[in-house]
């Protein structure tokens, strides 16, 4: 597979560690590799499967505040795979990211990551790819994915000088369809108003798989309300 030399070669070409600047990938037809993995696959195909049969990755990001284009970075990514309604455990994705500035204490205290575990994290840069590998060609999904899309968005334009067009579906599209009086929005409030247990909240695979949980809640009631594929989700979800 070309995917661990290329990682083996841009550790060697980075020569210390990346901290996100661009001038740290410095050749052409490594820029034109990381701009491949960054390709939409199969968009129109996503739309148009059926949901139970529909392949995505739930994930999750930490970071240290809300605004990318001010300082705040990634500190993790995690991410799990399912089919349909079908939690696939085995098939999990986590790192932590370097970051080079210390973290907020209130950060420390939320996510439990600390300014020690990240010194020998790998940088973000290689830990995108090795998350964009993992991802293949399914489709993103995360809980109010504003948030995880200004990130990768950010991060993209930064590093890869390209933009991020990975579709990230959002929960809100099918518990708002699903559960439409609710005034629940947190993860949390959705998942014990479900019978979900709360448990390894603000970590970020933790937080996947609680999403997870919910996702595969919603795409079994969201069908039985008429909605077999995203395509019939947006335009239900346009209704509102």
């Amino acid at each position: 597979m070309v995917f661990e030399p290329f990682i083996q070669l841009l550790r060697g070409i980075q020569g210390k560690r990346n901290t996100g600047r661009i001038g740290d990938i410095q050749n052409s037809q490594q820029m034109a590799y990381l701009r491949h993995l960054q390709k939409e696959v199969n968009q129109d195909k996503a739309l148009n499967t059926p949901l139970h049969e529909l392949n995505v990755v739930v994930f999750d990001i930490e970071t240290t505040g809300f605004s990318p284009e001010k300082g705040d970075g990634i500190l993790s990514i995690g991410a799990i795979k399912m089919s349909g309604e079908i939690i696939k455990e085995e098939e999990a994705f986590y790192s932590l990211v370097h970051f080079d500035r210390n973290i907020p204490q209130e950060i420390i205290q939320l996510t439990g990551i600390t300014n020690e575990q990240l010194i020998e994290a790998p940088s973000l840069s290689e830990v995108l790819i090795h998350f964009l590998q993992f991802k293949g060609d399914c489709t993103l999904v995360a809980h109010h994915a504003n948030h995880e899309r200004n990130f990768m968005q950010h991060a993209s334009s930064k590093l890869f000088r390209t933009p991020f067009k990975h579709r990230i579906v959002d929960t809100s599209f099918l518990y708002k369809i699903v559960e439409p009086k609710s005034k629940n929005v947190k993860l949390e409030d959705l998942c014990e108003q479900n019978g979900i247990s709360v448990v390894n909240r603000h970590h970020a695979l933790g937080d996947a798989k609680l999403t997870a949980e919910l996702w595969s809640l919603y795409v079994a009631e969201i069908q039985q309300l008429g909605c077999k594929t995203l395509n019939d989700v947006y335009e239900r979800f346009s209704r509102i």
